[in-house]
């Protein structure tokens, strides 16, 4: 009877056994897996920024920027807690780190605290500045960053006892500036034709904006004037000529000629209501004719009233490197604009190919009596003509490759006929005029791969409420609200009473 009971007793502990080898082995896989998990989480993770204003959120020229780094940026940050972009600093810095993949390091050191620490890296980097700043450090070349290099600051309410308000923050316009210098080693030279009286870099400049913006890309603006010159000198790959009120001469044409068979590289921002035959003739030799018209729409203000304008309204194409990241992104060019025409088959011969940026949008027409009064036969040419598509804005380029992705010698030109879009008074805080700049400049440089970075605006949150809805809104304040927890405070009474 003992055997007998041993031997059933030995198959419920054999059971026992293997019951609890199961749930050992499945605890063990389940840490195994809890473990793993985690680790590839650790190491492949993805980021979003569901902000309204997508502040800290790195443009796709950063991003791409990082791509390309060989080697390994170390970021020192001696920000001082009462810096009023302290957080915004550290929180960007953090979205470098991420989109770096292991390329970025950085490193917190409070000035005010970690004094050792602090003048250890003051005297390694000879750092002379008691502003809040940051240094990035590359292969044994160093750059700073001051503070308020990274914001605009409005400090008008300090005498009424209000903090700092920070109008306008551009860590990443300053921070990524300062990467490219380091990493490029050498800024690229951007010659600026003078002497035909274009818009001054300097002084009472109109163009100062757009100055700042494109030095912020690692550029560099050398004055050019023709005259003064045999030849355009070799360090200059590109130059930029703005919206010149006077033709140039046979002599300065030759020049530019000579520049363009080099593979040379030219912006051309047209004023069309300046004279420029000879200009206007090189252009034609390249199958783009810059036609003697103005554009112009007519506009409903009333029931039966119309106003005529001249500031275009257009579109840019995506099919071009150039515009790729601003395809279907309206902009206005104020002022006067004239249509351009492209003829692709007349210049194929000489491998030119033509491909137009800009175009304005339906309802426009091109007016070649652009000086008439005569309202009825105004609108009759704009019922005629309102279909057309205008093009205003396009991209020349001399051999080279069609594919992106072939990297070839090519002469390179961008031509808008409007030369007053990218000055001061036109430019807005959307900045679609200085990223079609930024885009033509790094095309024409060769850097493709590169877009300008738009500051990041604060933008309060506001309501608008008409009668009715204030009135919606006095009720559920006054009323509904308090009703809620009395509401629920009766039922609970009741229940418990029952």
């Amino acid at each position: 009877m003992a055997e007998e009971t041993t031997r059933r007793a030995r198959p419920k502990k054999i059971r026992r056994v293997q019951i609890s080898f199961n749930v050992l082995a499945q605890i063990i896989l389940v840490l195994f897996l809890a473990a793993m998990v985690n680790s590839i989480a650790f190491r492949h993770y993805k980021r979003w920024d569901f902000s309204r204003e997508q502040k800290y959120a790195l443009s796709d020229k950063t991003k791409r920027f990082l791509r390309t780094i060989k080697g390994k940026l170390h970021i020192t940050i001696f920000f001082s807690p009462n810096t009023p972009i302290s957080a915004d600093v550290q929180n960007l810095l953090t979205e470098y780190q991420y989109a770096g993949k292991g390329k970025i390091d950085i490193e917190h050191i409070d000035p005010e605290r970690n004094l050792s620490r602090a003048k250890e890296m003051f005297d390694k980097y000879k750092i002379v500045s008691d502003e809040s700043l940051l240094v990035i450090d590359y292969e044994g070349r160093n750059k700073a960053v001051k503070a308020s290099e990274m914001a605009e600051v409005d400090q008008s309410g300090m005498a009424l006892g209000e903090g700092p308000r920070v109008v306008a923050f551009k860590g990443e316009q300053a921070i990524t500036s300062a990467m490219m210098d380091l990493v490029e080693g050498k800024k690229n030279i951007l010659g600026y034709v003078l002497g035909h009286k274009e818009p001054p870099l300097s002084g009472n400049s109109t163009v100062s904006v757009l100055k700042t913006f494109i030095e912020n890309e690692n550029i560099k603006f050398q004055e050019l004037n023709l005259f003064d010159v045999g030849a355009i000198p070799a360090e200059l790959k590109t130059v930029m000529i703005i919206g010149p009120q006077y033709d140039f001469s046979d002599r300065e044409m030759q020049l530019l000629r000579d520049f363009w068979n080099k593979q040379g590289r030219i912006l051309a921002l047209l004023d069309p209501a300046a004279k420029t035959p000879k200009l206007d003739a090189f252009l034609n030799e390249l199958g783009l004719k810059v036609n003697d018209d103005r554009l112009m729409v007519f506009l409903r203000t009333g029931i039966q009233e119309l106003a005529l304008t001249r500031d275009v309204q257009a579109h840019f194409l995506g099919d071009s490197p150039i515009t790729k990241r601003l395809a279907d992104v309206r902009a206005l060019f104020f002022g006067g604009t004239s249509s351009i025409t492209l003829e692709p088959d007349r210049v194929r011969a000489a491998n030119i190919r033509l491909e137009p940026l800009i175009q304005a949008e339906k309802g426009y027409f091109a007016e070649t009596d652009y000086n008439s009064d005569d309202q009825a036969k105004l609108q009759a040419d704009a019922n005629r003509n309102s279909n057309a598509v205008l093009t205003i804005g396009a991209a020349i380029e001399k051999g080279g490759s069609a594919d992106e992705r072939v990297q070839v010698n090519s002469s390179r030109l961008v031509v808008v006929s409007n030369a007053t879009f990218i000055q001061d008074k036109a430019l807005t805080q959307d900045q679609q005029s200085l990223d079609f700049i930024s885009g033509s400049v790094n095309w024409l440089l060769s850097r493709e791969q590169l877009i300008g970075i738009a500051p990041k605006i604060p933008k309060p949150l506001t309501f608008s409420l008409d009668e009715n809805g204030l009135r919606s809104l006095r009720w559920m304040i006054l009323v509904l609200m308090p009703l809620i927890p009395a509401i629920i405070g009766s039922v609970v009474w009741w229940q418990r009473r029952v």
